[in-house]
């Protein structure tokens, strides 16, 4: 009788020889002994499907996560240490709220205390920053192996070779967000708390499951330690020409068209959200891209919607029970529904995620009063107005309590991130924008014909059109004609898009009732610039609404 082969011995997490050394937390105080590091998208996955009920698989392979009662960040949960090394440069108010160093010891040792208790642990070492000489080593603990996928996705992944060098991260995430913060601790005022500390480089999670709240506090240590080496920090997208490798800078809250936006098949795309800018050029600070789902159609947008497939993160969507397939328009659990994905997910990513300087910097707004021309060209002195007033609407869903649109007004675009005062961001701006001649512009993807409830939002398509015509130079060649308001010249012909629509007034039916509309935006446009003048030169100022 033959022999018969033996098949191949699979190796396994349970066969011993296959697993890898234990891992040691106990610099941390972390006696946990099954720390499972740096493990692919699928064992993770299998992890999140064993281990937490609230995750599952959707019909694309994405995995369905939900974050509990946290569907958006918490900003006004948000704790600096003040610190004598860090109080001078901070800015210190409503997004940067104080705790001594006592309450982050107390809030530090509670979070690791939640972790002993569990019986396996994950961890992600990874980087932020593709410049390999600006990067940061990053190091999260958590609980939840959605949150690791999370990580594993929106962090730089290392090489087996960069991995060993892991011993001495420059920053430490302990995300345990599944237990409460104490509200009898000082400074607490509620069971949720984000606590950084710049001195001891360590942000500690507690009370929220959301991963937004990762991924915001690695950048804001990116936003504290670049500009210290002359690093400007900058909450935006970026894309590159194929031919010149020069980018294109897309600033905007969440919601703004960000991430859709440099979504475009016809160049490069450098990043989604955040880049830091050098002397040699601009570089992603992450290694994924973090979409807004709501609404997500394949014809809209292709690029995003075929991204969110096996190795993906699909958070708080709502699916098919039977079939998982997830209907992008519910939002029945929030409307801050969102996809997390590796960025050479999307087909025409750079990798590595750098580029040269700017030929153009673009303010995005989503103007819900309907006013602002759906694209305006800047002067250098207004681009430094519209960049420190970084005017938007809170886009429904992106924070908690945010049920509808509300006008606002957010420093460089990025205000709740930011650590050092906004002089310091809008200053490197200016330089660099200067040295390498980088034209400036402000766009429009919120509403026209009338205000929030009467007019509509501009279509996808034709903000697409403006945006190639900027990158195409067409743009700036345009005729033009002065806002008699804002002051900013409005181009009156754009390609594929129709001239009715680029001067606002002529969108609205009742003109008086836009004159009324632009001179109410014009005011709070000068009460909001009023916090800022004083670090203000008189050419900036002036560079504001009539009146100003």
């Amino acid at each position: 009788m033959p022999a018969v082969e033996s098949p191949p011995v699979k190796k396994s997490r349970s066969n011993p020889s296959s697993k890898p050394a234990p891992f040691d937390l106990s610099q941390y105080g972390i006696t946990v002994e099954d720390i499972q590091r740096n493990l692919s998208a699928a064992v993770l996955y299998t992890e999140a499907i064993q281990g937490d009920v609230k995750c599952t698989i959707a019909d694309t392979g994405a995995l369905i996560a939900f974050s509990g009662t946290k569907t958006g960040r918490s900003p006004t949960d948000k704790r600096v240490v003040d610190h004598p090394e860090s109080h001078d440069d901070v800015w210190w108010g409503s997004v940067n709220v104080p705790i001594d160093d006592d309450t982050f010891e107390t809030n530090r040792e509670r979070a690791i205390d939640y972790l002993n208790t569990r019986k396996r642990l994950y961890v992600v070492d990874a980087f932020a920053g593709w410049d390999k000489e600006n990067r940061a080593k990053i190091r999260v603990i958590c609980t939840r192996p959605y949150h690791a996928l999370f990580m594993h996705n929106m962090l730089i992944r290392p090489t087996k070779e960069e991995l060993l060098d892991f011993d001495s991260p420059d920053v430490v995430i302990y995300n345990a967000g599944e237990f409460p913060a104490n509200r009898r601790t000082k400074g607490m005022t509620s069971k949720t708390s984000v606590d950084l500390s710049l001195e001891r480089k360590e942000f500690v999670i507690l009370g929220t499951e959301y991963a937004g709240e990762m991924k915001k506090g690695v950048f804001t240590m990116m936003n504290y330690f670049g500009p210290k080496r002359g690093i400007l920090s900058m909450h935006c997208s970026a894309t590159a020409d194929k031919k010149t490798g020069r980018s294109s800078l897309l600033f905007g809250l969440s919601g703004t068209g960000k991430t859709t936006l440099s979504a475009d098949r016809h160049r490069l795309l450098i990043g989604d959200d955040e880049h830091g800018w050098t002397d040699n050029g601009i570089f992603n600070i992450e290694g994924g891209c973090y979409a807004k789902a709501i609404d997500l159609t394949p014809d809209a947008e292709p690029e995003i919607f075929q991204a969110l497939r096996f190795g993906a993160v699909l958070e708080n969507v709502v699916y098919d029970l039977d079939t998982h397939q997830v209907d992008f328009s519910d939002i029945s659990i929030t409307q801050n529904t969102r996809g997390a994905y590796p960025i050479e997910f999307i087909r025409n990513a750079k990798i590595p995620c750098v580029a040269g300087h700017p030929t153009d910097v673009i303010f995005l707004t989503c103007d819900a009063f309907g006013v602002l021309p759906p694209v305006s060209k800047l002067t250098p002195a207004q681009a430094m107005y519209h960049f420190i007033s970084g005017y938007t609407a809170k886009v429904a869903g992106t924070e908690m309590g945010v049920t509808e649109p509300q006008a606002t007004f957010s420093p460089c675009f990025g205000g709740p991130f930011l650590v050092w005062r906004p002089a310091k961001y809008a200053e490197l701006l200016a330089a660099k924008m200067q040295q390498h001649k980088a034209n400036a512009w402000l766009v429009n993807t919120g509403w026209s014909g009338g205000s929030y409830g009467t007019g509509s939002r501009m279509k996808l398509k034709l903000t697409r059109a403006i945006i190639n015509a900027i990158h195409s130079g067409e743009l700036a060649q345009a005729q033009a004609q002065q806002d008699p308001v804002f002051g900013f010249a409005v181009p009156i012909v754009c390609p594929g898009v129709p001239a009715e629509i680029l001067i606002p007034r002529n969108t609205w039916g009742d003109k008086a009732s836009y004159d009324a509309t632009a001179k109410k935006l014009a005011g709070l446009f000068r009460d909001n610039f009023m916090k800022y003048a004083d670090g203000a030169s008189a050419e900036v100022k002036a560079a504001g609404p009539a009146g100003s």
